[in-house]
């Protein structure tokens, strides 16, 4: 027997015919004895071909209005309102029937795929069962079919990953398996949940195009859930713009861009950071006055063997240094070896070699006692917050934490500083009694960029700490920092993938490949004038957000290749 075909099925579906059709479609929550609405009155439609973003903050419902139209919902939620997928109303479905539909019919690709894939089994067993599920195939046509799948999603060895479980392969792999398990079945629609948050530019580009090419080449229809502009803008037809669970504008993606009618898009545009809108230096970074907050001379770091990985040289050589007051973004790839460097300087990681300073003091010589006193000078914001928030703690002892730790703040002191460090981060202070787990990811960030700045640090490592906040959050945010920086006068090394955020913050930038420091300077010159093909290539692969300007830079790269 035959695998699946996974051409189009132009001879079963009219190709004018809507695909999804929404009318007032609502969601609510049952919380304190009432029903609280996260999503009012949506209509929209969906057609062959067609991809549709839905933009908006978190908390706006793009995300839980889109899991409704599959009944993916907690137990306290309801929906209700007509959702149509080829014709056949969803809502009120029956869970056999629900079950059927998603996967073969309309599938997701979520925002992290580590959290998505089963980490227990393989990438193969996984697209394997997706494909047994919905159709009569042997095991050994299963597995010929994913190694196909994984070739059109261009993995780079389909056998390699088919074989591998979810963490031996790198972000952008794991989104690309992601991708193929989701387009298995030939869905007549994609929802795509924030499919490019947490990757590198590079990879980003890939996974765009990517998406372009299975959508045309299927017919299918894509939404697109998004706060990336330069995603909207590179990938979208239309466009939806959502605030507290209602719709506030529609229109083309040129239409939306070029002449936003709602205040609310206009403020939502004017918050995106632009690549080309940042300061240069002034002065020649390496001819401050004073010691710097932190210094590397030389710096290799080895991860140690661990089971059946072997060990390897994570950074190489790497030197460069970070004064008071002063921004230093470290760009590059996953695997660059930035991250390495951020944890390196917070004690979480032994130097093998070369010197590196915080504070005038070398990290590599504290004993136990002596690292605890010297990270009270060092506030760190973890990249995924949902796993670096404590989920039995209420989010305001979680702030609090270091400043009890500390040993110098009573109860009553703690109390005001955790109010004051909400405020700061735009968060209610009724916040302080929720957990984690009832924080959207962006207002989970946030907590995590309070708990850093808690202490007042001589040196802040923010490890992506905008990457899973919405734009007009991510502007006031940046600003935030700016603020207390200028105030504080603390050093910052500031790891990101976002260029533009980069652009808008960093006095430096410095930029690695393979673990090692490819080319360094003001921003001004990385950003502006880059050397190296490496810094060129990342330029080059961040999405515009302006879709007459990214088409035209695609069509250049198309036409070029």
């Amino acid at each position: 027997m035959s695998a699946p075909d996974t051409r189009p099925r132009t001879a079963t579906r009219d190709a004018t015919a809507p695909i999804l059709e929404v009318e007032n479609l609502g969601v609510d929550f049952w919380v304190a004895g009432e029903w609280i609405p996260a999503a009012v009155g949506l209509n929209y439609v969906v057609r062959p071909g067609e991809v549709l973003a839905i933009v908006g903050e978190s908390g706006s419902g793009k995300s839980v209005s889109s899991m409704a139209l599959l009944g993916l919902m907690p137990a306290n939620g309801r929906a209700h309102g007509s959702v149509r997928l080829n014709g056949e109303e969803l809502i009120g479905a029956s869970q056999s029937r629900l079950r059927q539909v998603r996967g073969k019919n309309i599938a997701v690709i979520f925002q992290e795929p580590m959290t998505a894939l089963n980490p227990v089994y393989r990438i193969g067993f996984q697209i394997v069962e997706s494909l047994r599920v919905h159709f009569p195939l042997t095991p050994s046509e299963a597995k010929t079919r994913a190694l196909e799948l994984l070739a059109l999603v261009e993995m780079p060895d389909p056998q390699k990953a088919f074989d591998s479980y979810p963490h031996q392969l790198s972000g952008g792999q794991r989104q690309r398996a992601m991708i193929a398990q989701s387009i298995s079945c030939d869905p007549d629609m994609l929802i795509a949940d924030e499919p490019t948050t947490a990757l590198d530019v590079t990879i980003q580009a890939e996974i765009l195009e990517l998406l372009r090419r299975l959508h045309t080449r299927l017919n299918s229809a894509i939404v697109i859930i998004t706060h990336d502009m330069g995603v909207v803008a590179d990938l979208a037809h239309t466009v939806i713009v959502m605030r507290n669970g209602e719709i506030v504008e529609r229109g083309t993606v040129i239409e939306v861009f070029a002449r936003p009618q709602h205040p609310y898009t206009q403020e939502l545009l004017a918050a995106v950071p632009h690549l080309g809108t940042g300061k240069a230096l002034e002065t020649d970074p390496f001819q401050r006055a004073g010691d710097p907050v932190l210094l590397l001379e030389n710096v290799d770091i080895d991860y140690p063997k661990r089971g059946r990985v072997p060990a390897f040289k994570a950074v190489t050589d790497a030197s460069f240094r970070i004064y008071p007051g002063e921004i230093v973004g470290l760009v590059g790839e996953s695997g660059s070896g930035k991250t390495t460097i951020a944890r390196a300087a917070v004690g979480l990681i032994p130097i093998a070699s070369g010197t590196m300073l915080v504070a005038g003091q070398n990290i590599a010589q504290q004993n136990p006692q002596q690292l605890r006193t010297l990270r009270r000078k060092i506030g760190i914001v973890f990249q995924d917050p949902g796993s670096s928030l404590n989920p039995r703690f209420p989010v305001g002892e979680s702030i609090g934490e270091p400043l009890f730790l500390s040993g110098q703040f009573n109860q009553k002191q703690i109390s005001s500083r955790v109010e004051d460090l909400l405020d700061q981060v735009e968060l209610p202070r009724a916040f302080r009694n929720r957990y984690p787990h009832e924080l959207s990811g962006g207002q989970r960030q946030r907590i995590g960029i309070a708990r850093a700045l808690a202490l007042s640090p001589t040196l802040l490592v923010a490890d992506e700490p905008t990457s899973a906040l919405d734009v007009s959050v991510q502007a006031r945010v940046l600003e935030l920092l700016q603020e207390i920086q200028s105030r504080l006068q603390f050093a910052c090394l500031f790891v990101s993938h976002d260029l533009a955020v980069i652009d808008l913050l960093a006095d430096r930038v410095v930029v690695m490949n393979h673990g090692r420091i490819v080319e360094q300077g003001s921003t001004e010159q990385i950003l502006r004038a880059p050397q190296d093909p490496y810094t060129q290539r990342l330029i080059a692969a961040v999405p515009l957000p302006d879709p007459e300007a990214q088409r035209a830079r695609r069509e250049s790269r198309g036409s070029r290749a």
